[in-house]
């Protein structure tokens, strides 16, 4: 891959997380000041999210791998997107902004195996390449949110008061449209599949079921699903939280969890190697539970150390839970079934598991709701916790899969 090509897909790829980091980490507090959203109605506004990634392979499978060259769809996606981002921008009702980020997400999350499709089709050696480009996605993601905090301050409480947040669709609009443009001068990535007919089960992985006969792999689906719940608490809830905890500039420290999650992720084929998948992955569990405790007990004053702590610890839930199952699941499937047994558990988490999981988010925030009108973020936190607390239970207790973690580090 020469220069040119690798500078295109790295700028593709910090333009492709920079768009989502740029609007989805304000989300719940742009829903609770801006448009007055009830828990449920924020939750559902989540939910699209869990929606765009189950409808995503479709559009991939029978439009994308068939007809169409996948940077041009990447672009014309990318360009719809940035009018959506506009609709959301000027919208003041929940309802038609449900629409709206609706029709976004089933638009943007197609957009996630696109940009893995373009860079992988440049790569001769893509285990070694594509972390180099991937990176870059991490670093756009990264830089939203600090700008957010400290170029733009639309998170300070001023301005959220002034109803200033809006502008981070407005932020992702004109990214979306860059990317949507920039998107048609990346090289050319054309369909690879031809004639052959196309199952829908082969789409949504349905062929990997059969790995279900395995009472260990059974075991992590079902465990992977669970784990998602208090997942979605942090994504629903985390930014709302520390902003009215009164912590200062919140959507660049939440930035840190980005930073911990790079730098986690190259130590996992450490911990594989040392300690195993079981050991790695029940780790990861531990930590959604340790940092809920922390958001639970701490403050934005003399215990904002324990609010710093649980955002950083977001690298640790995050790898060692899904990227290893990544890894287990690909160990586990071999060449027959890879492909699918990925999308089934991808299926199976960002749609099924994170679905449920913004459902009980919001069911949960608008039950503890205190009389002066806030939240009663202690319950709101304790109760993830102790739902990733059962869920390491049932994992430690009952998978005893005794798979070499060398080889299974190897087959990444």
């Amino acid at each position: 891959m020469n220069s040119k090509i690798r500078i295109k897909l790295s700028l593709m790829m910090f333009l492709e997380f920079f768009i989502w980091g740029s609007w989805f980490v304000t989300l719940g507090t742009f829903l609770a000041s801006n448009l007055h959203a009830s828990g449920s109605e924020t939750a559902a506004v989540f939910s699209t999210q869990s929606w765009g990634a189950i409808i995503a392979p479709f559009i991939i499978g029978l439009i994308a791998d068939r007809y169409f060259n996948a940077e041009k769809i990447l672009g014309i996606l990318h360009l719809v997107g940035a009018f959506l981002m506009y609709q959301m921008y000027i919208s003041t009702d929940v309802t038609l902004f449900y629409s709206y980020v609706l029709g976004y997400m089933i638009l943007y999350m197609p957009t996630l195996a696109l940009v893995n499709s373009v860079s992988f089709n440049q790569m001769k050696d893509p285990e070694k390449e594509f972390a180099n480009i991937r990176v870059w996605g991490t670093i756009g993601w990264i830089i939203a949110g600090l700008s957010i905090s400290y170029l733009f301050h639309w998170d300070s409480p001023e301005a959220t008061a002034q109803g200033l947040l809006k502008n981070t669709f407005l932020l992702a609009g004109i990214a979306a449209f860059v990317l949507g443009i920039f998107s048609f001068t990346l090289p050319k990535t054309p369909p690879k599949v031809s004639d052959e007919k196309i199952k829908i089960g082969d789409i949504i992985g349905l062929d990997a079921l059969k790995l279900l006969k395995d009472k260990n792999f059974a075991i992590f689906f079902v465990s992977s699903i669970l784990i998602c719940i208090p997942l979605a608490f942090y994504y629903q809830n985390a930014h709302p939280f520390l902003t009215e905890a009164g912590l200062e500039n919140p959507t660049g420290k939440m930035a840190i969890g980005q930073i911990s999650e790079a730098l986690f992720l190259l130590l996992i084929p450490v911990f594989f190697t040392r300690y195993g998948f079981k050991k790695t992955i029940l780790i990861g569990m531990l930590a959604w539970a340790i940092r809920y405790v922390l958001f639970a007990y701490g403050n934005a004053q003399d215990l904002s150390f324990m609010l710093i702590i649980g955002i950083a610890l977001h690298g640790i839930c995050y790898d060692f839970f899904f990227v290893s199952g990544q890894i287990y699941t690909n160990s586990k499937a071999g060449e027959k079934y890879k492909s699918a047994a990925q999308g089934l558990i991808t299926l199976a988490t960002y749609g099924v598991g994170m679905l449920v999981g913004f459902k009980v988010a919001g069911w949960i925030t608008d039950n503890y709701k205190i009389l002066s009108g806030g939240v009663d973020w202690k319950m709101v936190w304790i109760i993830p916790a102790g739902i990733a607390l059962a869920v390491f239970l049932i994992f430690a207790l009952f998978f005893n899969d005794k798979s070499n973690s060398k080889k299974e580090v190897a087959s990444i």
